[in-house]
């Protein structure tokens, strides 16, 4: 049962280039495709900036909806632009609300302009 330790912890401390090599053995002389074992390979603290959680949001408006100057009306409340700018903001959708903004902010915005019936992303 130790060896089978070691060697699973020999597998985690492996660099890129080694597991590669050893991609090569198993497939040259035993014929096996490791291709999904070289993704589990990668240990942890490797890969952890895919692991971050986005932090910052911009809120997009793609589509004004129906309710097109109910939602010119809100989008000049929310980013304090004057009504000629929020018509334009509105009317070159998909564009740009608010950016940069925290998680919270960007969900009460969407929730906001959604019940506007406007049609928001977040990213």
């Amino acid at each position: 049962m130790a060896d089978l330790k070691d060697f699973a912890e020999q597998l985690v401390n492996l660099t890129v280039k080694e597991v590669n090599e050893l991609a090569d053995i198993l497939k040259d002389e035993y014929g096996i495709e490791p291709a999904a074992a070289a993704v589990a390979m990668v240990g942890p603290g490797q890969n952890e900036e895919a692991a971050e959680e986005q932090t910052e949001f911009d809120v997009i408006l793609k589509a004004p909806g129906g309710a097109k100057l109910a939602v010119v009306k809100l989008v000049k409340e929310l980013t304090g632009a004057g009504l000629k700018d929020a018509k334009e903001l509105v009317d070159n959708a998909p564009s740009p609300i608010k950016e940069g903004v925290s998680k919270d902010e960007a969900e009460a915005l969407k929730a906001q302009l959604e019940a506007a019936g406007a049609e928001v992303e977040l990213k």
